[in-house]
C-alpha cells in the first residue's frame, strides 16, 4: 500500500515534523505500520518523493514546487534526514511507494510537478495497460512528451493536465481544478467501460497549485469501499510528549493547519476524521475544507443504506485499506 499525506498551512511547517519526527510519520508507516493490512508488501520500500513550495516567493526561484526522490527506502535515507531539518513550507506534499505498477526508478517516483501543479496517487487503475493507448492518444504533444515514468499515475496526471484550458497558469481557479479532476475520473473510467474491464480502480488522487487543494477518495464500484483517506485540522500540530508523539491542538475555531493522509499520523482520537467514500476534498486558498460528493454511476447517497455497507475486501486485500477510526485507537 502506497501512502501520502498533504500539508497545508498558514504557517511554515518544519519538514522534520510531518516527515522523520512522529514516531508514527508517514516515513516510519512505510517499515512499521500499526495499521497495515498488505501482508503481501509488509514494506513500503520501492521509493519516496516530497515536493514543496517556498514559504515566499521570490522572482528568481520562481512558484513551481521544489520535488525531491529517491529510490532507496525512505527511512534509510539521511539526506532526506538533513534535508527536512532544515526547510519549512506551508505546503507540502509527501509520499511512500510500494510498487503496483511500473518499474522502480525516480521518474517513477511520486510526487510530479508541471509548471506551477503537483500531484501524487494513492491506488491504481485497473487493467491500465488495455486503456494506455488510447489515453494517451487524447493528449496533446506537449503533454505527452513531458511523461518521463510509465506508471499509471504519471499518465492519469497528463490526463489531468490535458483538462486544463492552461495547464502553465500562474494561478487556478478552485472551481477549475476540481472540474479538471472530475473529467479525468470521467474518462479513465469511461474507457475502462470502454474495454470491458470489471475490476475497480481506485484512484486517491490529488493536485496542488500551492494554494488550493483537491484530493479525492474514490472508487468506480457501487459495493466496494475506497482506499482510505483521512483529514485533520487546528491550530497547531506539535509534539506532547518525548518519542515523537504528536497531536493536533485546536486552541480557537480558526484552521490555521489541515492535514489529509492515507493513514493518520496520530493515534488521538479527535484528531482525524474519514473522508467519505466518492467524494472530493477542497482545502481553499483561505483555509475551508470542503467535502463534495462525485456524482456519477458509482456514487451512493450518505442516505442510501447501501453507503454503510460497502464491501471492505478488495481495498483490504490489495492493502489500501486501513481500519475505521473506532478500531485505529485500539493499538
Amino acid at each position: 500500500m502506497c501512502r501520502f499525506v498533504i500539508y497545508k498551512g498558514t504557517k511554515p511547517v518544519q519538514l522534520s515534523h510531518l516527515l522523520t519526527r512522529p514516531c508514527h510519520s508517514i516515513i516510519n508507516q512505510a517499515f512499521d505500520s500499526r495499521l497495515r493490512l498488505d501482508r503481501r508488501r509488509p514494506i513500503n520500500g520501492d521509493g519516496f518523493g516530497v515536493g514543496w513550495y517556498d514559504s515566499v516567493y521570490d522572482e528568481e526561484l520562481g512558484s513551481q514546487p521544489c520535488i525531491f526522490t529517491s529510490v532507496t527506502p525512505a527511512w534509510n535515507n539521511v539526506n532526506l534526514v538533513r534535508l527536512a531539518e532544515k526547510i519549512k513550507s506551508p505546503m507540502v506534499f509527501a509520499h511512500v511507494r510500494a510498487t503496483t505498477a511500473g518499474t522502480l526508478s525516480l521518474d517513477n517516483c511520486h510526487p510530479w510537478s508541471y509548471g506551477k501543479l503537483m500531484f501524487m496517487h494513492n491506488g491504481g487503475i485497473a487493467e491500465f495497460g488495455k486503456i494506455k493507448r488510447k489515453l494517451i492518444a487524447s493528449l496533446p504533444d506537449e503533454i505527452f512528451n513531458w511523461v518521463s515514468g510509465n506508471t499509471d499515475s504519471q499518465w492519469a496526471f497528463a490526463l489531468l493536465l490535458s483538462k486544463l484550458p492552461n495547464p502553465e497558469a500562474k494561478r487556478f481557479n478552485p472551481a477549475v481544478l476540481q472540474r479538471a479532476m472530475q473529467e479525468t475520473i470521467a474518462h479513465i473510467n469511461a474507457l475502462s467501460e470502454e474495454y470491458g474491464i470489471t475490476e475497480p480502480s481506485l484512484m486517491n488522487f490529488c493536485v496542488t497549485d500551492g494554494e488550493t487543494v483537491v484530493a479525492t477518495r474514490y472508487i468506480s464500484s457501487r459495493t466496494d469501499e475506497a482506499a482510505s483517506l483521512w483529514f485533520s485540522s487546528g491550530s497547531t500540530f506539535s509534539e506532547y510528549a518525548e518519542g515523537g508523539h504528536y497531536k493536533m491542538s485546536k486552541t480557537d475555531k480558526r484552521e490555521n493547519i489541515i492535514m489529509i493522509a492515507s493513514e493518520p499520523l496520530t493515534f488521538e482520537k479527535a484528531d482525524w476524521m474519514e473522508i467519505r467514500t466518492n467524494h472530493m476534498v477542497v482545502i481553499t486558498p483561505k483555509m475551508n475544507l470542503l467535502q463534495i460528493p462525485i456524482v456519477d454511476k458509482f456514487y451512493v447517497a450518505a442516505s442510501d443504506p447501501a453507503a454503510s455497507s460497502r464491501g471492505t475486501e478488495f481495498a483490504a486485500a490489495k492493502g489500501f485499506l486501513s481500519p475505521r477510526r473506532d478500531s485505529v485507537h485500539a493499538h
